[in-house]
């Protein structure tokens, strides 16, 4: 038993002048055999439509879940990011795959901002005249246009990066809008100019278990009750336009996040996901004692593989 889609992004294409193909949404009994006829089916489908290679897991893009857990399995998943047993690497690469790319989670524990951190962070505050606000809700979608703006300029350069179009965040927007905490999510301005954005949302996994996945007649009362028990949020976006980068906005942007989970009971963060040669991200974090616990993995293999085997 299993499933696995073939994803032709015309995007993709038209961007990085490659004929890369992707597979998600997989899942697949412990046998190779199964997992063999899933890849050979999905690379057939992307090779009738000539794309050579084959790269995922992405279900369906880099902007919504990606990447195969290969290390870091202790713990439930977060909120949004992939989970699977640790045998589906031997699956996947035991196919032939090989490694693309790795994407990195950190977490910190006990994540309260230090005197010295405070204490820089003013200072950064002031030199590059940086302000911190929260997200305003009655502006919802006036904010939502400056995160599109933010987005698609800020990770215009990392790897696989896709500009998001209209109709993906008008989507994801209305799905976040009912859960999103506005102190979680924080905006950077330069004498009034939007510098970047960051956004975390509350661990919702941890309500959403307790529901055995039933909404009625007594799921929602659930979430709603056991929502209290959530401690940690998952920064799934931080982002800074390149031109106020290394003036301290992503550093203000952390400690923003840091300062407002408190106040919601929220007292770890898991900032996911990172690529794995990106130390403009990597260095802040690890500044703040964030360290690396979960590491996902991108894989490409040929479309003729399954025609070769």
């Amino acid at each position: 038993m299993g499933r696995i889609a073939a994803v032709k992004n015309d995007l993709h294409i038209e961007r990085y002048h490659e004929n890369v193909g992707f597979f998600g949404l997989f899942e697949s009994e412990r046998d190779e055999a199964t997992a063999r006829a899933l890849f050979d089916v999905a690379g057939a489908w992307l090779a009738a439509r000539g794309l050579d290679t084959m790269r995922g897991p992405a279900s369906f893009s880099l902007n919504e879940e990606c990447g195969l857990l290969v290390d870091g399995f202790d713990g439930p998943p977060k909120v949004m990011m992939p989970y699977n047993p640790p045998w589906y690497q031997q699956l996947v690469e035991r196919y032939g795959f090989v490694k693309a790319k790795d994407l990195l989670a950190y977490f910190v524990a006990d994540a309260k901002p230090s005197e010295r951190m405070i204490r820089l962070a003013d200072k950064l505050r002031e030199r590059y005249r940086i302000t911190v606000r929260t997200l305003d809700t009655k502006r919802f979608w006036d904010e939502v246009a400056i995160v599109r703006e933010v987005y698609n300029e800020a990770w215009q350069e990392n790897w696989g990066h896709l500009p998001m179009t209209d109709a993906e965040l008008t989507y994801m927007a209305k799905q976040l809008k009912p859960v999103v905490d506005p102190s979680l999510v924080v905006f950077a301005e330069i004498d009034g100019k939007i510098a970047g954005f960051g956004l975390a949302l509350p661990d919702l996994n941890v309500a959403l278990k307790r529901m055995n996945g039933r909404l009625f007649p007594v799921g929602l009362v659930k979430a709603l009750w056991y929502s209290r028990e959530i401690d940690t949020a998952r920064v799934l976006i931080l982002g800074v336009l390149e031109k106020y980068r290394r003036s301290g906005v992503a550093e203000l942007l952390e400690l923003e996040l840091l300062r407002n989970g408190p106040a919601r009971g929220i007292t770890n963060a898991e900032f996911s996901w990172i690529l794995e040669d990106n130390w403009m991200m990597r260095g802040p974090l690890e500044k703040l004692g964030a360290n690396v616990y979960r590491t996902y993995r991108m894989y490409d293999v040929s479309t003729a593989s399954g025609r070769d085997a």
